[in-house]
């Protein structure tokens, strides 16, 4: 399992900033959200990866090692709702910028094919 999550976190992370370094601003906004993608499932990872484990110790049990960890899951609900919230933000700013330039490029000028 540890090695699936891992090549995910790779894949996702190299294909962000492989959309980051493109012209065009609606390929680097989906690799700033590729790379979040791969943030949140790298704090996810870090609290420890187990199934079908409450969240929560109980009354009288003392062994910590057989729950799941809350604070990591808690984080990523919070990254995925500031995610969203700055990806709304970065497509509005695209479409003025596209409305003021009348292109899509970062650079604000058309490159060669």
């Amino acid at each position: 399992m540890e090695i699936v999550l891992a090549l995910a976190i790779g894949a996702l992370t190299a294909s962000g900033l492989w959309l980051l370094f493109r012209p065009r601003t609606f390929q680097v906004i989906l690799g700033l959200a590729l790379l979040s993608y791969a943030v949140n499932l790298f704090i996810l990872a870090a609290g420890r990866l187990r199934t079908d484990a409450p969240p929560v110790v109980g009354k009288g049990l003392a062994d910590a090692a057989s729950y799941a960890d809350p604070v990591p899951q808690a984080l990523v609900l919070t990254a995925i709702v500031i995610s969203f919230a700055t990806t709304a933000l970065l497509l509005v700013v695209l479409l003025a910028s596209r409305g003021l330039t009348g292109t899509d490029h970062v650079d604000g000028e058309e490159g060669e094919p």
